[in-house]
């Protein structure tokens, strides 16, 4: 199985995840995911070092976006499942 591929079903998995858990619509998930990785992206290019991501500036960041039609609790719980998730995998952890 190449990269890409097992890229996308982590991601489906990721998905289902969150929607198992929020019952949320899995293409408004995806959209929220969307967002944050943009917003991510573009405060890499800004920094010179290592980026430090406000989860609040992250949710204000996804709900000013014209296509996200979800409440600012759903968007928390989304970014914050998704993080649950990652760390669970072992992909991600918090900074003390």
């Amino acid at each position: 199985m190449n990269e890409q591929a097992n890229v996308q079903v982590n991601e489906q998995e990721l998905v289902q995840y969150i929607a198992g858990r929020t019952k949320a619509d899995p293409q408004k998930i995806r959209l929220v995911l969307k967002h944050e990785a943009d917003y991510i992206e573009r405060a890499h290019q800004n920094a010179k070092d290592e980026v430090e991501i406000d989860g609040d500036e992250l949710v204000d960041y996804v709900l000013r976006q014209r296509d996200v039609q979800l409440d600012e609790l759903t968007v928390e719980s989304i970014l914050d499942l998704e993080m649950d998730y990652l760390t669970e995998k072992g992909l991600a952890g918090y900074v003390d």
